[in-house]
């Protein structure tokens, strides 16, 4: 029979160290009643911890007046996130679930990367604790319900907003350019409504909008937000906006309904409303439909704004994107900054049809040489997916150290506190084992990436599945096939533009 021998502890664990704890606070509005609600939620914690004798409060995280449905609006949250990546935190208290989350997906998220960080959550409404394994099923429940208030929640603000659109009582929150906000109605600002009237007659005049913008700017006319130059984009918009002669135009935009909440511009998918006499008119009607019929002559193309090259050409030397003009010779795309000054980009026009003829030879470059391009490519991803997928097991492994590292550092800051170690010897241990976690925490960076590869690969993949099918080489653009590969165009000077390709692939083409 084998012998057992007891070593007896030579460390006796202290009973009294307190864990450090983090409470975390949101309100889902700035309003008044709100922020009465956040205050209340700050001092309740820090009166929770004021005589514990087995947790200590080491931070108050509080986002004000931010959305729940989106993490990466909630600074406060992300910094307590970070802190719990340092190892500053080893528990967090917070209201409810809905307070953490309404968004179940990014609650799952979080919850998972605080429970491998050894860290816990206390749901205090729904009087859960991550600590119990079996709760992670709890939390996806509680998460979408969470989820599904917030989704309520916002239906409800939809159906009131709509309510006011269909009655005419909704007010904007911020006034246009030449009026001015009184007890939440509009109200003729005079000095800004001289400019309107300028900009109108001066159209109507036969001056394009570029040289009104450039003749407001030489006259240093301050435009609706100080030092912000004026640009012809700003004056088309004030030349359609029908609250000059007293009428609006409700929901030009919308939000869509399913997280994440994404704005759109309407353009028919939802009911617009159509309110006359809601204010004071800074331009008779006359004047205003005389402007309408010029802009629909001038700028038809701007209408539809419907191009396979809009919103995908950008300029390699200043970052903006590049707009449509129209010549009698043929349409081609020019750098916005450039339009607007062009000492600041010396990067000019390009002509439409050379963009399409430069895509049509990379496409037949890579119809004759995608076995020799994509394919190894497609073979090396695989690899790397398989070995990070191998490298799950270390991942563990890597967690399960610095867990035990950070009790070194806990054991050690007990040992100082109670006499037993001196101050240069506990600096010193103390640097060796941070130094460790360090390493460690650079290993583990290595395996948790985020899954760019794997859709990298997809993409790759989607691509070599295209080019294997396809048959003939391309004789003429062909839109579906352009929107289907292409990411963006990136014009590097007037002679070169780069094509990135789904999958992160860029190739260069002469133009």
């Amino acid at each position: 029979m084998p012998t057992v021998t007891v070593i007896q502890p030579t460390i006796a664990e202290e009973q009294n160290t307190k864990m450090r704890c983090a409470a975390y606070c949101r309100v889902s509005s700035d309003s008044e009643d709100q922020l009465n609600s956040f205050m209340a939620q700050t001092r309740y914690y820090e009166k929770a911890f004021e005589n514990s004798e087995t947790e200590q409060l080491v931070d108050i995280y509080a986002d004000e007046g931010i959305t729940g449905t989106r993490e990466d609006k909630r600074d406060e949250f992300q910094r307590m996130i970070k802190d719990c990546r340092r190892g500053k935190i080893d528990r967090i208290y917070t209201k409810s679930i809905s307070r953490f989350a309404r968004n179940t997906k990014d609650c799952l998220k979080n919850i998972r990367e605080l429970k491998s960080l050894g860290i816990t959550v206390f749901f205090e409404k729904e009087n859960i604790d991550t600590a119990k394994l079996s709760d992670e099923m709890m939390i996806t429940i509680m998460g979408g319900l969470a989820q599904e208030e917030s989704t309520f929640i916002s239906q409800n603000m939809r159906w009131s907003v709509q309510k006011r659109m269909q009655n005419g009582t909704y007010k904007n929150a911020t006034p246009p350019f030449g009026f001015k906000k009184v007890n939440g109605d509009l109200e003729i600002e005079e000095n800004q409504a001289l400019i309107v009237r300028q900009i109108f007659e001066w159209y109507i005049s036969g001056y394009g909008l570029k040289t009104i913008a450039d003749k407001l700017n030489g006259m240093n006319l301050p435009g609706s937000k100080q030092a912000v130059l004026w640009k012809a984009d700003n004056i088309r918009y004030m030349l359609k906006n029908d609250r000059y002669i007293g009428n609006a135009m409700f929901q030009k935009s919308y939000v869509t309904e399913t997280l994440p909440h994404i704005k759109k511009r309407n353009y028919g998918e939802k009911q617009k409303y159509c309110v006359t006499g809601v204010n004071q008119q800074i331009v008779d009607k006359e004047t205003f439909y005389a402007a309408q019929k010029l802009l629909k002559s001038r700028h038809r193309d701007f209408e539809t704004n419907v191009y396979p090259l809009s919103k995908k050409v950008f300029c390699g030397k200043c970052g903006a994107t590049y707009k449509r003009r129209n010549r009698r010779s043929g349409a081609f795309w020019l750098c916005r900054t450039h339009d607007i000054y062009a000492a600041d980009c010396e990067n000019g026009i390009i002509v439409e049809s050379d963009i399409y003829s430069a895509f049509i030879r990379l496409h037949n470059k890579l119809l004759n040489n995608y076995k020799q391009i994509l394919l190894p490519l497609k073979i090396a991803l695989q690899d790397l997916k398989l070995r990070k997928f191998s490298g799950k097991t270390q991942v563990m492994d890597i967690h399960k150290e610095v867990a035990k590292l950070r009790e070194q550092t806990h054991v050690l800051a007990r040992l100082k506190i109670k006499g037993f170690l001196d101050e240069v010897k506990y600096i010193e241990q103390i640097n060796e084992l941070n130094v460790k976690i360090s390493k460690l925490q650079s290993e583990l960076k290595k395996f948790t990436r985020s899954d760019d590869e794997d859709e990298a690969l997809d993409q790759i993949e989607i691509l070599t599945d295209f080019f294997e099918k396809r048959e003939k080489p391309m004789t003429e653009f062909e839109e579906p096939v352009f929107e289907g590969i292409v990411d963006k165009i990136v014009v590097i000077d007037q002679h070169e533009l780069e094509f990135h390709l789904i999958g992160g692939l860029k190739f260069k083409e002469k133009v």
